[in-house]
């Protein structure tokens, strides 16, 4: 549990559908392990580079974006908060999940507006935000490229990231950043290739901590269940 530069609270999935999502990425964040990627018919590029950016976390939703333990703090302390939490939280059910494209890249996201989940990760950013370290100038900076609008400053000055609160949107990333063209192609691709294993319900019962390692791979530290 010690020792991750990072830690972050995530939806990770169980089934046939981690198991696809992991494949996809190249990333076993549970097993902590690399493993082959599929190559889907109809990609417009190798899955290991439509795939660069998001593989180190693993396949996931973020609920409590990553983060440094403030000082004082200890990775021991924060699993106990996070345990707490999660036995007053009750599980979250989402109706349906699709694929899609969010800008320029792509994701498994809720098919509809998913007010319970919002309301989870609202309550788990707040819960455990004592834990987190204020962002450097040099994290603030990285932010604020993206031109944040002033409520998303406001938010990344408050809790340390811009989409948390009511610009939270649930997503589980497939791609990184790609051209219209090929962020068109590569959801059709995923499309097709995931729908098989997309649970309608998609029951979320538990919180996992992920830790960052020295190579910035995630890995599953622990999975807390919701058993409010």
């Amino acid at each position: 549990m010690d020792g991750f530069a990072r830690y972050g609270l995530y939806v990770v999935p169980g089934g046939a559908l981690y198991r696809a999502g992991a494949d996809w990425l190249g990333w076993d964040s549970v097993a902590g392990t690399a493993v082959a990627q599929p190559d889907l018919p109809g990609l417009p590029d190798a899955p290991s580079r439509l795939t660069a950016t998001p593989r180190k976390y693993g396949f996931h939703g973020t609920v409590k974006p990553p983060f440094r333990l403030a000082p004082g703090a200890t990775a021991a302390a924060l699993d106990a908060a996070a345990r707490a939490f999660c036995a007053t939280r009750p599980p979250v059910t989402v109706s349906r999940l699709a694929v899609r494209r969010l800008g320029s890249f792509v994701a498994v996201v809720p098919d509809a507006p998913a007010l319970d989940l919002a309301a989870l990760a609202a309550a788990t950013v707040a819960a455990l935000d004592p834990f987190r370290a204020p962002p450097t100038e040099a994290e603030l900076a990285r932010r604020r490229k993206a031109r944040l609008t002033d409520r998303q400053e406001a938010l990344l000055a408050r809790w340390g990231y811009p989409y948390v609160m009511e610009e939270f949107r649930f997503h589980m990333t497939l791609t990184g950043s790609l051209p219209q063209d090929q962020a068109e192609a590569a959801r059709d691709a995923l499309a097709a290739h995931l729908a098989p294993v997309l649970p309608a319900p998609f029951a979320i019962d538990s919180l996992c901590l992920m830790g960052e390692d020295d190579a910035g791979m995630f890995h599953l530290v622990h999975r807390y269940t919701l058993a409010g």
